[in-house]
């Protein structure tokens, strides 16, 4: 935290340095299956009005449907490629981290050589998995923010990229898991006969769960869900899903006052993981959600879960990219194990690119607002603000964020 001397010296310098008007930068997102863009026509639109200049990589939204005439039409300049667009930039949003030096990416430059000394690049940075990034954009003098660091308070809802983008990847887990499954979903009545509607189980609550509950349930399906923690209960019956779990003392008390898990006792594992392998055995279709940030997935469905379920049934593993919550899990692949059908594709996101980049491009919006003086034409980053001291990864040549600086020291 910046002593009140330093911090009024930061500040006037901030505005000297962007006594010209701000450029943002957005370039075209260089990572294998990467569709989405950082912003819409109707953002860059918003940041010109705010009183910045916008130059966009060209074809940077194609893969979202979004053309370059497009952001030329809501006031954006066109750059020929990444290297032109962020060269003279003061603002860099991506979706992804960029590529770093050393980086194993087929036929990509190294973007951080791209980024000026004092720029502010804000996207998805992956700082636990990525330590030698971080170091590259301290050393280049960049200040990062990683968007996912966001602390999730109320002031910061609009800004949650993890929630905008999970929302998606839940709808598109249960399209996925219907196309791969061989049977109808929803109850049909016919003259020959009478259809029985899909039993579909989704494990994990948060975001993704619950819009995974809720599409399933629009579609057809007999729908149950389960988490470890007792104020889901009500939001997955509110959708109109059984609630699955052992619910007894130990369960009720099972969550902090924050809205987290606690650890359970052994016993109560076993009870419910005997619950969770009858239910299995029922299901048609299975999506787990759980993710843990910065560490592997848990494992939630086993190899006997999977021989213990019928035939023509499909599991979807949203974790896929941390691990998996089924061991059989294949990254970015679908396989067929034991008469079942695994669903593991990477970047679920991305397979709804329009949709999550319109969402995404909303919460830059939303995070970069706050952060904008419009009568300095200046950013103002007050660290001691919960939502710069959360997110900000880099500053000044250092890696600034305390959990980053404990992990180094670890």
């Amino acid at each position: 935290m910046f002593p009140p001397r330093q911090w009024v010296r930061r500040s006037l310098r901030v505005t000297q340095e962007c006594s010209k008007t701000m450029q943002i930068a957005i370039p075209k997102e260089n990572r294998p299956g990467e569709l989405r863009v950082a912003a819409s026509p109707e953002t860059v639109k918003k940041f010109i009005t705010m009183g910045f200049d916008v130059i966009v990589e060209k074809g940077a939204g194609a893969g979202a449907s979004m053309a370059d005439a497009a952001y030329a039409e809501a006031g954006a300049s066109l750059a020929a490629d990444g290297a032109e667009a962020c060269a003279a930039a003061d603002i860099v949003m991506k979706v992804r981290k960029p590529i770093g030096p050393g980086a194993e990416v087929a036929g990509q430059a190294d973007e951080v050589a791209q980024l000026k000394s004092g720029a502010v690049l804000i996207c998805l940075l992956e700082p636990f998995q990525d330590r030698p990034l971080i170091d590259a954009l301290a050393a280049r003098g960049v200040t990062a923010f990683a968007l996912e660091m966001i602390p999730r308070i109320t002031r910061a809802q609009s800004m949650d990229v993890l929630s905008s983008q999970a929302n998606v990847a839940g709808y598109k887990a249960v399209l996925d898991a219907i196309d791969a499954y061989g049977r109808a979903v929803p109850m049909m009545s016919t003259a020959a006969g009478r259809v029985v509607p899909a039993q579909a189980f989704i494990m994990g609550v948060g975001v993704a769960g619950l819009q995974a509950i809720a599409t399933a349930k629009r579609l057809g399906a007999v729908v149950s869900a389960t988490d470890v923690r007792p104020a889901t209960k009500e939001q997955v019956e509110s959708l109109g899903g059984t609630f699955v779990a052992v619910e007894n003392e130990e369960f009720l008390q099972a969550q902090t006052d924050g809205g987290y898990a606690k650890e359970m006792s052994d016993d109560y594992k076993r009870q419910q993981a005997d619950l969770v392998a009858q239910t299995i055995t029922k299901m048609d279709i299975v999506i787990t959600t759980a993710l843990i940030p910065g560490r592997p997935a848990p494992v939630l469905v086993t190899e006997d879960h999977i021989k213990s379920m019928k035939p023509g049934a499909v599991v979807v593993d949203l974790a896929a990219e941390a691990g998996g919550n089924c061991p059989l899990t294949k990254v970015g692949k679908v396989v067929r194990k034991h008469g079942v059908t695994i669903i593991g594709h990477g970047n679920w996101p991305s397979r709804v690119p329009e949709t999550t980049s319109q969402l995404y491009a909303r919460n830059l919006l939303n995070f970069l607002t706050p952060l904008w003086d419009p009568e300095a034409k200046a950013l103002t980053l007050n660290r001691e603000d919960e939502i710069v001291a959360g997110a900000m990864v880099t500053e000044g040549g250092a890696v600034v964020h305390p959990a980053l600086a404990a992990a180094e020291g670890a």
